[in-house]
């Protein structure tokens, strides 16, 4: 069982309900939302997410999915459980509706491929709809929700009688009308009207005598009366009668038609009911889609790996002022089943409680939740959370008498399948005994192998958490230059509380400050201190090693390069060569045909024997020449060059591999277990990719935009080089030989436009425009899609998050095209 019985209020889940209500039809699928329980039955949380997940996909992917029609009339067909009772016009039509919904829905899944939405496909397996019933509908009520004439024959009797009747009265009134014109009794622009139903004529209060009839009514100046002359009044009296026997007649096919569905009220209400089933899931499809909400990995025992996780109403609050939320990662495992997050305040650490409380008791209704793809989470029994102020008049509660009995609650409930959020852990009372108190409580809690996320401000709780199993000290960053937040979580390392640099900043005299620090003691500043400069040294190394490791890269890249292109050069040089040298030796041919025909001259003008053999030995020396004209040079030039290239590659990958024997107790690189971040190749294929994680026996391995799991023993790692050798392997674009970077970079374009096109057609153009704007080194690139629904800029946004590269992701300037462009960083 949850704690405390306002949860829901604690961690906003409140404000999450009424946000996905808005986008119900039905007043079936509005309850359904604020229904949502917590479960902790993996089956039916994982079908209720697969269900959202999938409606999620068909909204942005499928143009004519029904999105109308959705009318609730599961409550009107109660009424046709009790004898005697029949539905009324709209009544009926609601019905109409809903069955016309529930017909277009299962035409739809009917139509689309095999496997394809499994869960929704299942869910609606079992509505059977009768064309029966559709067919006796339709021949009742039209398509706006009026009677039919030829409903049944009576009917149209009635209604022919009724309006030969209405144009006789018509006929007869026009002409009273035109003779009170012609005499003077009526006004020449007075017409005819309708008092009561009757017709009548608007005649001037002192000529009210002059036409025979009755008065139905006067105008609020008493100057003009309605008369209805006696001529048609019983003609009125006959309409009036068939407008009767027209409401008994309607009667009798709506009780008719009560009858004839008796014996299919139950599949009729089982489609009915579809309606607000479908209303429900599709409201949570639709608020998962704004709040950019996805199915994570679920797993039935308790676990959190969440990635990039974001608080969805903070984010939209965010959003409406211009700015981006900092996306939270965080884990617990067995192993490290409770974070201690410090940091100082106003630096996120209630947030980063309330994201992990939220989006857990999102994913336990339900919901999708506001985090990557990978990330994983498992299922608890329940939540414990203590958060705010609970200080109570009425009940003669304190603020931290409060905080004691929600303690009270924690330590005698608690079990391996439940997670404890708690604010400011050991606040509300003097800091020696609160701390000494949460200390106990957090051992307690420890030894029952609750989960839990937990912050403070305690220095004896960091010191317990960095001295004991199962516990890790988390940090919120701060920029200590910029005495400024960063609102980002550290796990691993705890937090100064920066107190002191805070007060200064907001304008605390130095002196103050000064006498603070001696009254805390030095012992104290000194911690502080210390943990200040861990998180100053941590910082710089954290960014100075992301640089080498950006270096590294590159220069891996260039190398690889200028290989590609020296060899390429090298080819088209051999190419030059050769047909240089295969022009030489026809010219050499002809020469000799015509050196030939000269000596055959000589001979024939009986020329001397020295001169003959002079010519010959000028003509081996012309050959000789044409065979050396080509240098070789350049040629040693390039091999040179590729030689030092390889050898430079070959001095880096040594280094690489010493490395690791600066430790005797590590393994050589060959024998070294997998890691997280390994390049590796499935056996026996080409298919190359990167380690995600690794669970016991089993390799989750991701190619590509794809997750796969395999044993280890199917993979083999590979290195950095071989890995880009099978990557470039992959089918591309081809292009002509000798087209190099530097053309690329000229011919390169930094927008795009794929208004117009299908999903599948323009994510496959951005990927391509993507990969061509990281190869050529751009730092922004446009993408215009248009507005439209937005469903073509998600799917685009969703695909750009996987990317590699990508720093930020944001809609244009409104002046130059606003939500309408997405501007890529990298």
């Amino acid at each position: 069982m949850n704690y405390p019985a306002g949860i829901e209020q604690k961690i906003a889940f409140d404000h999450i309900r009424a946000w996905a209500a808005c986008y119900c039809a039905t007043a079936a699928g509005k309850q359904k939302i604020y229904e949502a329980a917590f479960s902790t039955s993996f089956d039916e949380v994982q079908r209720q997410l697969s269900l959202a997940d999938e409606m999620r996909a068909c909204l942005l992917m499928e143009n004519n999915f029904p999105n109308d029609g959705y009318v609730d009339a599961s409550q009107c067909l109660k009424k046709l459980r009790i004898q005697g009772l029949y539905l009324d016009v709209a009544e009926l039509f609601g019905l109409k509706q809903a069955l016309d919904t529930v017909h277009a829905i299962l035409q739809f899944f009917r139509k689309t491929k095999e496997g394809q939405y499994p869960a929704l496909k299942l869910l609606v397996a079992p509505v059977t709809l009768y064309p029966a019933v559709m067919q006796r509908i339709d021949a009742i009520i039209t398509k706006h929700g009026a009677v039919r004439d030829d409903a049944s024959p009576e009917l149209l009797r009635i209604r022919r009688a009724a309006a030969e009747k209405q144009a006789q009265v018509a006929r007869r009134m026009q002409h009273i009308l035109k003779h009170a014109q012609a005499e003077g009794f009526a006004s020449g622009d007075a017409a005819i009207s309708i008092r009561d139903g009757r017709a009548v004529i608007p005649l001037p209060a002192g000529n009210k005598r002059k036409i025979k009839g009755l008065v139905y009514d006067e105008s609020a100046t008493g100057k003009t009366v309605f008369v209805e002359p006696l001529e048609t009044v019983e003609l009125n009296n006959e309409i009036k009668e068939l407008g009767y026997a027209e409401q008994r007649e309607i009667i009798k096919i709506l009780q008719a038609f009560a009858a004839f569905l008796q014996p299919y009220l139950e599949e009729v209400t089982a489609a009915t009911d579809l309606v607000g089933e479908m209303d429900f899931i599709r409201a949570k499809a639709q608020w998962a889609i704004e709040a950019g909400a996805v199915k994570p990995i679920v797993c039935p025992a308790p676990q959190i790996n969440l990635q990039k996780a974001r608080h969805p109403l903070l984010e939209k609050a965010l959003k409406k002022e211009g700015k981006t939320i900092v996306p939270l990662d965080l884990q617990l495992h067995r192993d490290k089943h409770i974070l201690l997050v410090s940091g100082p305040n106003a630096g996120g650490k209630s947030v980063c409680l309330k994201t992990v409380g939220l989006l857990q008791y999102l994913l336990q209704c339900g919901f999708l939740v506001t985090a990557s793809e990978n990330s994983e989470m498992g299922l608890f029994g329940c939540l414990f959370i203590d958060i705010g102020d609970e200080q109570s008049i009425e009940n003669d509660l304190s603020t931290y008498s409060s905080r004691l009995l929600n303690m009270k609650y924690f330590v005698q409930h608690a079990a391996p399948d439940t997670l404890v959020l708690i604010d400011e852990f050991g606040s509300g009372t003097e800091p020696a005994a609160g701390g000494a108190i949460a200390e106990a409580v957090l051992d307690c809690l420890v030894k029952r192998q609750a989960f839990g996320v937990m912050t403070t401000h305690y220095t004896n709780l960091k010191y317990y958490a960095a001295a004991t199993e199962g516990i890790v000290n988390g940090a919120m960053q701060f920029d200590v230059q910029q005495i400024l937040p960063l609102f980002c979580l550290e796990t691993g390392v705890p937090s100064s509380s920066f107190a002191f640099e805070l007060a200064r900043k907001t304008g605390l005299p130095e002196a103050i400050v000064k006498t603070a620090e001696e009254k805390a003691g030095s012992r104290y500043v000194n911690i502080e201190k210390n943990l200040r400069n861990i998180a100053r040294d941590k910082r710089y190394w954290e960014e100075k090693r992301q640089r080498i490791r950006q270096t590294g890269k590159q220069l891996d890249d260039v190398t690889a390069r200028y290989q590609n292109e020296l060899s390429e050069l090298q080819k088209i040089r051999k190419q030059i060569i050769q047909e240089a040298k295969d022009e030489a030796a026809r010219l050499l041919a002809e020469a000799n045909r015509r050196i030939e025909r000269t000596i055959l001259e000589i001979k024939e003008a009986q020329a001397e024997k020295e001169r003959t053999k002079s010519v010959r030995r000028e003509m081996e020396t012309f050959k000789q020449q044409l065979q050396t004209v080509i240098p070789t040079d350049a040629d040693a030039k390039i091999a040179r060059k590729i030689e030092q290239l390889r050898q430079r590659q070959e001095r880096r990958e040594q280094r690489k591999a010493e490395k690791p024997a600066a430790g005797t107790a590590e393994k050589a690189p060959e024998e070294k277990p997998l890691q997280a971040g390994d390049k590796v190749r499935l056996k026996g294929q080409d298919a190359a990719g990167e380690v995600v994680k690794i669970n016991t026996g089993i390799v989750t391995v991701g190619i590509g935009n794809m997750f796969i799991n395999v044993p280890p023993g199917q993979v083999e790692r590979i290195s950095g080089n071989e890995f880009r050798s099978l990557q470039k392997s992959r089918p591309v674009i081809s292009t002509p030989a000798g087209y190099s970077l530097s053309q690329r970079k000229l011919n390169f374009k930094a927008a795009i436009d794929v208004r117009g096109q299908r999903a599948e057609e323009a994510l496959d153009n951005v990927i391509q425009f993507v990969d061509e704007a990281l190869m050529v080194g751009a730092g922004e690139v446009k993408i215009l899609h248009g507005k439209g629904n937005g469903i073509l800029k998600e799917e685009i946004r969703k695909l750009l998050r996987t990317v590699g590269g990508v720093s930020s992701i944001a809609d244009e300037h409104p002046e130059r095209g606003g939500a309408g462009i997405t501007v890529v960083e990298f």
